[in-house]
């Protein structure tokens, strides 16, 4: 079937959503999402930060949805037309949800571990306000283990329930989850350090925000002073391919890899993850592909040395008098 988003037309699969088809358009059209995650069943739904405008509903129902809607849990009809960007509804509409997730969200950035990774950095930035309105004390939490190599800390939780869903799904027993209700509700568990097993530090990776830290590279570097390189080993519980991350010739991080959507392609163990943090542990396929765009990649180029440009004092003098009269007005 065909739907047009912003103006441009793509074939999908039936029963695909919104969201996934300009995720198939690509570019700046893709509404952002916090919650959902391609790879969890069930997650999406909870953020709001993807809704677009259906200004057209199918070829047999042409009418116009009446109210916006989440584009990763709205199915596309046949002939349906979206506008995300292109929309100014959507835009305010997405400037008002953004307001809505900082409310409680700490100004933490220049602390936090997820700084530089931090999808709600990127919403803040293009669609957030200079100042809040908001005149109420935030709520606050005090940050707790809960797990042996992960810190949970709450104060920076958005709710998108992520981390309850991966564990749901890829491990056996799930020991956390969604205590209490309504503006109490937050995310833990009842016996302290309880989360232990396999795979429990995927959920470190499906964090959008650093609520859910691993506390072996707990301030130890930022990911821009950092050389992501793509490796695998034979691993007996998981895939064994992973992003391992460099200081130096030191191993200070390992994470799964994740595509331009910043989603897992395959979740990791963590044996991987928290044990294997020697190069020699590792075959090394080579650097990792990062968007230019990213400020992980602002170190990595390499250093062109400027020209030297023979200056005129006469001009300069000029200037400079006429910076000093400026000045004095």
């Amino acid at each position: 079937m065909k739907v047009t988003i912003d103006g441009i037309p793509v074939e999908v699969e039936p029963g695909t959503t919104i969201l996934n088809a300009a995720r198939q358009i690509g570019g700046d059209i893709v509404p952002p999402a916090m919650c959902y995650y391609s790879k969890l069943e069930g997650s999406g739904g909870k953020c709001r930060t993807c809704l677009v405008k259906v200004s057209k509903g199918s070829e047999k129902d042409p009418r116009p949805m009446p109210k916006l809607v989440a584009s990763c849990r709205t199915t596309v009809m046949d002939g349906m037309e979206v506008q995300n960007i292109t929309s100014p509804e959507v835009i305010e509409a997405r400037k008002g949800v953004v307001e809505m997730l900082l409310i409680n969200h700490p100004l933490d950035c220049p602390v936090c571990d997820q700084a530089g990774e931090c999808h709600l950095q990127d919403l803040g930035f293009e669609h957030g306000a200079a100042k809040t309105r908001y005149e109420f004390d935030r709520r606050t939490f005090e940050k707790i283990d809960i797990g042996d190599k992960i810190q949970l800390h709450m104060t920076r939780c958005i709710l998108c329930y992520r981390c309850v869903f991966t564990a749901d799904q890829i491990t056996n027993t799930r020991l956390h989850g969604i205590l209490n209700r309504g503006d109490h509700s937050e995310i833990s568990t009842y016996i302290t350090k309880a989360v232990d097993n396999d795979f429990s530090g995927n959920i470190i990776d499906v964090c959008p925000v650093g609520a859910l830290t691993d506390k072996t590279f707990r301030f130890k570097n930022r990911v821009w002073f950092t050389k992501p390189v793509e490796a695998h080993r034979d691993c007996d519980k998981c895939c064994g391919k992973v992003t391992l991350w460099y200081k130096g010739d030191d191993v200070i991080r390992v994470t799964g890899r994740k595509d331009v959507y910043g989603e897992v392609e395959e979740f990791i163990c963590n044996t991987c993850r928290f044990d294997k943090k020697k190069t020699s542990d590792w075959v090394i396929e080579g650097p990792r592909k990062v968007s230019h765009k990213s400020v992980i990649s602002s170190n990595h180029y390499e250093f062109i040395p400027l020209p030297v440009v023979k200056t005129n004092p006469v001009l300069m003098e000029a200037n400079k008098e006429q910076f000093e009269r400026d000045t004095r007005l």
